[in-house]
């Protein structure tokens, strides 16, 4: 995730990213220059029609363009709800380990140090092996897992967030019936414990269900048939200055759509993706300070 400061303008116009997206739509803005040359050349040079011969007309691409603009306005909307939700819930993630965190370490006394260490490894477990499993695939080398069995069990399985759960309600269940924890206690480490598998399987939802297909498809199809007209009607008014002016054109359109995808999978390690290594990191440091 870019950090930036939202006060500085020069910073924000000369920022480095600006030189990613350049990159990234490098093979379409090619495409576009060279399409608007020869488009260029074509009607002035070779064919050489005069204006009343050839005329090009704006106005229908500057009422496409509002027509264009709302669906863009749309497809941006949507891609930023989804990347705001995985925002909140892992916010949530965040206050429900601290919360089960302070709940252990005012039921845990010091007599109970193995107990509190347990914990402490392996609610930042659960938060990795989640981190990873929104993305391609948990890391086994990432965890800290303190027992052998329960780490040879985690490799066989293919959801390890939920085998790493099922670990804690396990353990806590088990102090439950060791007389460690009341009932009332069992009830109240529930609810933080149930919040970890209802916040993950949000986070699922947002990651297997893209913008529907179609609706990209015809996003995608609409901007490039936009784009690839534009010559026509500008070169009659601008004659070569089309170029650029299509050029930019196409940078904004392009660099909107850029960003919508982008976002769209916020767990992801795109630049705007959130940033979950760094709040993985900050959890595990919270659990640690809190059991020390």
């Amino acid at each position: 995730m870019v950090k930036y400061n939202p006060k500085a303008w020069i910073g924000l116009v000369f920022h480095a990213y600006s030189s990613h997206v350049i990159k990234t739509l490098w093979p379409m803005l090619s495409f576009m220059v060279a399409f608007a040359a020869l488009v260029c050349y074509l009607i002035l040079d070779f064919f050489k029609l005069q204006p009343h011969e050839f005329q090009g007309s704006t106005t229908v691409h500057s009422l496409l363009g509002i027509v264009l603009g709302l669906f863009l306005v749309f497809r941006t909307n949507s891609a930023y709800e989804r990347w705001w939700e995985g925002r909140k819930m892992w916010g949530g993630i965040v206050n429900s380990t601290r919360n089960l965190a302070l709940k252990l370490n005012a039921y845990l006394g010091t007599e109970h140090q193995s107990e509190r260490e347990w914990f402490s490894r392996m609610i930042p477990n659960f938060v990795f092996a989640m981190k990873e499993h929104l993305r391609s695939g948990v890391m086994i080398g990432e965890l800290d897992i303190p027992e052998k069995e329960f780490f040879d069990e985690l490799k066989l399985v293919k959801h390890k967030p939920n085998k790493i759960s099922s670990g804690l309600y396990k353990r806590v269940n088990q102090l439950y019936l060791n007389k460690t924890f009341t009932g009332d206690q069992l009830i109240n480490l529930d609810k933080e414990l149930k919040d970890f598998i209802d916040i993950i399987g949000a986070c699922e939802r947002i990651k297997s269900t893209p913008i529907p297909y179609s609706y990209s498809m015809f996003i995608k199809k609409f901007i490039f048939i936009y784009l690839v007209t534009l010559p026509f009607g500008f070169v009659s008014t601008f004659g070569y200055v089309t170029i650029p002016i299509v050029i930019l054109i196409s940078f904004i359109l392009l660099s909107v759509e850029l960003i919508a995808e982008e976002i769209e999978d916020p767990f992801g390690k795109d630049v705007n993706d959130l940033p979950t290594d760094e709040l993985a990191g900050r959890i595990k440091d919270n659990i640690k300070e809190i059991l020390a």
